[in-house]
């Protein structure tokens, strides 16, 4: 076995153990991938102050996100076809996540239900939502999702309409996958991914089939979620849902400060500052660059986390010195799960909480909810000067 000490090790194993098109699938963006590319790249243009001569001894990580104690300050990004990198990943995601102590999100897109994973932790996790045009669906889930006890609803703003994802369209991504002459040949090679898939009976969405209107098997699954993405979603819906769920609601895919004072404007528990991993609008700016001024706009009113580009636990220190109070990360532990299932994410867990606790303790501090800019280089023009 390798010796795995970095995100990078976890995602080249990754990549040997699963098929194609979920490979592809995690890795890419839409169109030239330029924002997918920039989320990872422009970390590297911000540097780190050592410091020495300051006591290094009792340090802690431990952190809240949205009132939430965690043993540090990430969480678990929602990820849809998470149960096609691992056979019942959710599962395994949101128990590796709870033993850890870091929250855990259920995408609407996932391939085990809310009940599935409900029925296999003991902690409450969050669920994230995807608004479709089946008011009716919509109404249930969020039913769903109180009587699982989720503790938080993540509503994701920044798929009204779905980027175009070349490597998709060209694989022909679905769950499971289409038995073609090509994937069929690459299955062929992936024995260890298909002798787990034959030990569980989750293949498809289950948050959707047999709960949507009409959608009983694959070929109804497909045409429903081709049109039920709602393009109609604005603030006042947003509003609706949020009275509707009552609870803690995050709001994620903010990019820019004026929807930033929007979703602040509305009472949410936190904002995350995101462009859905360089998944939808090519050519957007790196959450990380859009940070600050996001931060400028809503101050102290409402927790502002970062999602798209996490790496590292450095990368973690870094958004968290520029001022986000978390992050979410999704490929960084989709890399483990793929790779090694349960113990796979708690592996990638372990890599950032070790590379965050030794990068904060070499910057000479001792406590991550003391850590700010002081720590950081950031170029002059980080931000831009954009016309």
């Amino acid at each position: 076995m390798t010796t795995i000490t970095t995100i990078d090790d976890l995602k080249a194993i990754y990549k040997r153990r699963v098929p194609r098109m979920f490979y592809d699938y995690t890795e890419s963006g839409s169109w030239t991938e330029q924002t997918f590319r920039d989320n990872v790249s422009d970390f590297d243009l911000i540097r780190l102050r050592q410091r020495i001569a300051v006591d290094m001894s009792d340090r802690t990580l431990a952190s809240t996100m949205a009132g939430q104690e965690v043993a540090m300050p990430v969480a678990l990004a929602p990820v849809g076809f998470t149960g096609m990198q691992s056979a019942d990943g959710e599962i395994k995601a949101a128990r590796a996540a709870e033993a850890f102590g870091v929250p855990y999100t259920l995408s609407t897109m996932s391939i085990c239900s809310i009940e599935d994973v409900a029925a296999h932790t003991s902690e409450p996790f969050w669920f994230q939502l995807y608004v479709m045009r089946d008011e009716e669906f919509v109404d249930n889930i969020i039913a769903r999702a109180k009587n699982a006890g989720v503790s938080a609803l993540v509503l994701t703003l920044d798929l009204q309409v779905l980027g175009q994802r070349h490597k998709d369209l060209k694989n022909g991504l679905s769950a499971p996958p289409k038995l073609t002459p090509s994937t069929i040949a690459n299955l062929a090679t992936k024995w260890r991914w298909g002798f787990e898939m034959l030990q569980t009976r989750r293949h498809s969405f289950g948050n959707i089939v047999g709960h949507a209107k009409n959608v009983e098997n694959m070929g109804s699954l497909s045409s429903w979620t081709a049109e039920q993405f709602d393009p109609k979603l604005d603030w006042n819906t947003i509003a609706r849902l949020k009275e509707k769920w009552g609870g803690k609601l995050i709001l994620k895919g903010i990019l820019d400060p004026d929807d930033a004072v929007r979703a602040a404007d509305l009472g949410c528990d936190a904002i995350v500052v995101s462009n859905h991993g360089g998944r939808q609008l090519d050519g957007a700016l790196s959450s990380i660059r859009m940070l600050p001024s996001i931060l400028a706009a809503v101050g102290d009113r409402v927790e502002v986390w970062l999602d798209s580009g996490i790496r590292s636990g450095q990368d973690v220190l870094k958004a968290r010195a520029m001022g986000a109070h978390g992050v979410m990360i999704g490929r960084a532990y989709i890399y483990g799960l793929g790779a090694m299932g349960q113990a796979g994410v708690t592996k990638s867990l372990e890599i950032i909480m070790r590379e965050l606790d030794l990068t904060m303790a070499l910057c000479g501090k001792r406590d991550i909810n003391t850590v700010d800019r002081d720590i950081l280089l950031i170029p002059k023009d980080f931000e831009g000067d954009w016309a």
